[in-house]
């Protein structure tokens, strides 16, 4: 069986894009507390750990950072984004109920003209997991370091044409770090109903997190102090976000082969949380509440040809409320941003795929996506206080305040993309691959309207990328080897200048080798093998945030973006009831600042995972993460502006262990 990207109802059939999957039983295995420990490891993937759930990502990319970076990446639920366009997160993975997944996919590169906007570098998506096809009910209660605990419990059954799943996972964290636990609740619902020619799969999400969180720790190489480990500078910081999400997926074929889908949504958001990152540590509030509809139709034209097309509409309402308790300098008390944002997208796009010969196939799409957003400011506009006075710089003597307000204004960001693909079978077990695409981000609603420095308005463009793509996959009765070359552009990136101003006048390069290697060794034995060696380059001279002058950026690698990133799993089976897999993940240097004068020397590290079946009812699990107990960071980052070096730091060798009961 072969995955593929598309979200629609088609054929198996191998897929043009970079693609990786994890399936069920490696989702069980690996019982992931963090995104980071189900999908680092895959090529060209990085999570990099932040606190508690936070987190940033990288794929195809160095880890991106700031007010849209998380735009660069689609998190998807099912088809659906589990944020509204111009509204991402960088945290957002953790609304995802990953433990409870059917399947993870992680698509490398610009995506497919399907996903439109947000989906720059690559696509997370999970599946859902299908009903049973009888009654079960299942119970898992866990229990591991730092007093973690964990319960899930479920229900799935099938009856007639209909089919439903339910889960509830409520976990607890004490925190390896001092005033750094979380507890965090999500509830999923999947119903399907298979008709003679109409398909419904409804999908429920809730999610609720409470943590208190933990920030950087200043000094050279402070991971390696065990004093300084369980450090937190930021003890008063904290968490709360809360999410809701609906989904109807509804599918016809007619007898004629046509297949249509239309799949209506509805989501909702809100966080609470202490910018401890920040002087003064002002309060952010945000949420969103957003409907949408994606349909596509898919019709074969002849025996060669088939075309898909559809179209998509989304409306989102964005709010965000910045305030402060006390104030100093140019970072007033009060309120200092207080507005609404009305987001309105509506897409349309068509995929050719032909069959040039028995071997041969070619497919091109193209998207034409346009995004308005109408902006409602509830303070003064300009850099002043809540009650209009002004601010003076404690350091410098100029007035103005730190945040600026824009006037109330109407935004449209109009983008078009491609990708065309060309896929040679050269025999049974190989084939080959070229694709072409060009991509986009629009400017997410925290660039336009969230302001610095006097700044009154971001004249800001929609970032674009090229890509080229070279892709080889090697496939027998007991392995499967996929090498991918990549080269991709990126021109109008958006990045915030020396006077704090948002700017879209950046450059970068990307280009790199992707590898993955799945190899049943022996009855009892499989080998995985993934990694990348790939550079991130400034190609123009930028400015760090807070400096006073142009930085010669030109040809320095872009700053958290490892040139090599590794990982292999070895798994054995010793008997038909267990499962022993053990990880080994390697991370490469990387440079921690856009001079290229500081660096992280990366590390290694092992995982242990078991799982054994006691009887048909109890299956019983074991992991050790960290297991040489290497001293290490999650990320390292350095500010001139907030002390040096600074570190999220690893956990020390970390157990768990649960039990499941299957009824």
């Amino acid at each position: 069986m072969e995955v593929t990207g598309t979200p629609t109802h088609k054929a198996a059939t191998a897929d043009e894009t970079a693609l990786s999957a994890l399936t069920a039983s490696v989702i069980v295995q690996r019982a992931p507390t963090h995104p980071s420990e189900l999908l680092n490891g895959l090529p060209g993937i990085w999570i990099s750990r932040g606190n508690g759930q936070e987190h940033l990502t990288a794929i195809r990319s160095p880890v991106l950072s700031g007010a849209g970076s998380c735009g660069a990446f689609a998190v998807l639920e099912g088809d659906i984004p589990v944020r509204g366009t111009g509204f991402c997160n960088v945290n957002q993975l953790s609304d995802l109920p990953l433990s409870q997944a059917g399947s993870v996919q992680v698509l490398r590169g610009p995506a497919s003209v399907l996903y439109g906007s947000d989906a720059q570098h690559g696509v997370i998506r999970l599946l859902s997991a299908a009903p049973a096809d009888r009654g079960e009910r299942t119970l898992s209660i866990e229990h591991g370091a730092n007093d973690y605990r964990r319960i899930f419990t479920g229900f799935s059954d099938t009856v007639g044409r209909s089919g439903i799943r339910v889960g509830f996972t409520g976990s607890r964290d004490g925190g390896y770090k001092t005033d750094s636990g979380y507890d965090q609740q999500q509830f999923s619902a999947r119903h399907d109903y298979r008709g003679q020619q109409w398909n419904a799969r409804t999908l429920l999400n809730l999610s609720n997190l409470n943590q208190e969180t933990a920030g950087y720790v200043s000094g050279l190489d402070a991971y390696k102090d065990a004093g300084r480990k369980r450090e937190n500078p930021n003890p008063e910081a904290f968490r709360d976000s809360r999410s809701a999400r609906i989904q109807s997926r509804l599918e016809y074929t007619t007898s004629g082969g046509d297949h249509w889908q239309i799949t209506p949504y509805a989501r909702y958001t809100d966080m609470t949380f202490l910018m401890h990152f920040l002087p003064g540590t002002p309060l952010e509030e945000n949420g969103q509440r957003g409907v949408g509809v994606q349909t596509s139709y898919d019709r074969a034209l002849n025996e060669r040809v088939s075309l898909l097309s559809g179209v998509d509409l989304e409306r989102t309402n964005g709010w965000l409320r910045q305030t402060q308790a006390g104030g100093f300098s140019s970072f007033p008390a009060g309120r200092h941003y207080d507005y609404d944002v009305i987001a309105q997208v509506f897409a349309a796009f068509s995929s050719l795929e032909w069959q040039l010969a028995e071997r041969s196939r070619f497919m091109f799409g193209s998207r034409w996506e346009s995004l308005r957003y109408d902006y409602d400011n509830h303070m003064r506009a300009g850099d002043t206080a809540e009650d209009g006075s002004l601010c003076i710089n404690g350091y410098t003597g100029a007035p103005g305040c730190r945040y600026s307000r824009p006037e109330d204004r109407r935004d449209r960001f109009s983008n078009f993309s491609f990708n065309a693909g060309l896929i040679h079978e050269v025999d049974k077990t190989l084939s080959t691959s070229l694709r072409l695409a060009h991509g986009f981000r629009a400017p997410q609603a925290a660039e336009l309207y969230r302001l610095q420095s006097g700044q009154t308005v971001a004249d800001l463009d929609a970032e674009s990328i090229d890509s080229v793509e070279l892709g080889l996959v090697k496939q027998s009765e007991y392995s499967r080897f996929s090498l991918t070359g990549f080269f991709m552009e990126k021109s109008d990136v958006i990045f915030q200048s020396s006077e704090r101003l948002n700017l879209s006048d950046g450059n970068t390069r990307h280009y790199g080798v992707e590898y993955e290697l799945q190899w049943a060794l022996a009855p009892q034995w499989a080998l995985t093998l993934a990694g990348t060696y790939a550079r991130h380059l400034y190609t123009n001279n930028v400015s760090e945030p807070g400096s006073d002058a142009l930085i010669e950026t030109r040809g320095n690698d872009i700053d958290t973006a490892p040139r090599n990133m590794h990982g292999l799993t070895l798994e054995w089976h010793p008997q038909e009831q267990t499962r022993i897999e053990l990880q080994f993940q390697s991370m490469g240097r990387y440079y921690t600042d856009i001079e290229n004068a500081h660096r992280y020397r990366g590390h290694d590290l092992l995982h242990l995972r078991l799982r054994h079946r006691a009887t048909p009812r109890i299956h019983l699990g074991l992991r050790v993460n960290n297991l040489a107990n290497v001293d290490y960071a999650e990320r390292a980052d350095y500010s001139s502006l907030a002390g040096g070096d600074r570190y999220f730091i690893g956990d020390p060798r970390s157990v768990f262990g649960d039990v499941h009961f299957r009824f």
